[in-house]
């Protein structure tokens, strides 16, 4: 039984397809990770006090990359099984995910990675159904 998957992915969320012999399934696996990292709190009226209220910004880059740590490990856990997977995404989460599978010993099963832009789940469905044919 051949089993193939598809997946869009961003740095919020990766929608994934894998279609076998039996059918096709649809998961989304939406991240913990900021949108973006700031400094709250940057106000003329906190004077000298704010390096005590604003966490040091090598503690949140710790926190953001192991958040998408997790993230990748459930994205990872649900294309183990495939034989072929198609990568598309906006930015760089596509070229992090394939250096994971890549030291995972799964950077064999990557097809192709290829940029794209927003799509809804219907177009990413279709968009790996037709790749795959």
């Amino acid at each position: 039984m051949k089993s193939i998957a598809g997946l869009w992915i961003d740095h919020r969320k990766a929608l994934i397809v894998v279609a076998t012999d039996k059918g096709e399934e649809t998961r989304l696996i939406v991240s913990k990770v900021e949108k973006q990292l700031r400094r709250s709190g940057d106000s003329p009226l906190k004077g000298s006090y704010e390096s005590q209220t604003v966490p040091a910004d090598d503690s949140r880059e710790r926190k953001r990359s192991g958040d998408l740590g997790i993230f990748y490990e459930a994205v990872v856990a649900s294309i183990r099984n495939s034989d072929s997977v198609l990568i598309l995404g906006p930015g760089e989460a596509k070229v992090e995910l394939k250096k994971r599978l890549t030291r995972d010993k799964l950077g064999d099963h990557i097809v192709q990675v290829e940029a794209a832009d927003k799509m809804t789940d219907r177009q990413i469905a279709a968009k790996i159904r037709k790749y795959f044919q």
